[in-house]
């Protein structure tokens, strides 16, 4: 899916993962009505930001795999293969979960 996606510098591709659409009491939320997912797995990254200063590349902190929290607004939203995606700045990732 993310073959020909490859995120630049300290970009992360994230793929949300989805809400049950129940309610706390049960009821069935309408996706018009639903919350943007703010949790995601990280399905590509970037080789890092470069440091202008030092010359080097800082390493990422986020791995493919990781489960990760991110702000309700954050990202682009794009389309590849069908699959919706967020791309994000490595900063905009608030946890990594587990």
């Amino acid at each position: 899916m993310t073959g020909q996606l490859a995120p630049l510098a300290d970009r992360v591709v994230v793929r949300a993962l989805a809400g049950t659409g129940l309610a706390r009491g049960g009821l069935h939320i309408p996706d018009m009505a639903r919350e943007k997912p703010q949790q995601g797995e990280v399905v590509a990254v970037g080789p890092g930001r470069f440091d202008e200063r030092g010359g080097v590349r800082i390493p990422m902190d986020v791995r493919v795999g990781d489960t990760v929290l991110y702000g309700k607004y954050t990202g682009a939203e794009v389309t590849v293969d069908g699959t919706p995606l967020l791309i994000m700045r490595e900063a905009d990732v608030l946890a990594v979960i587990g």
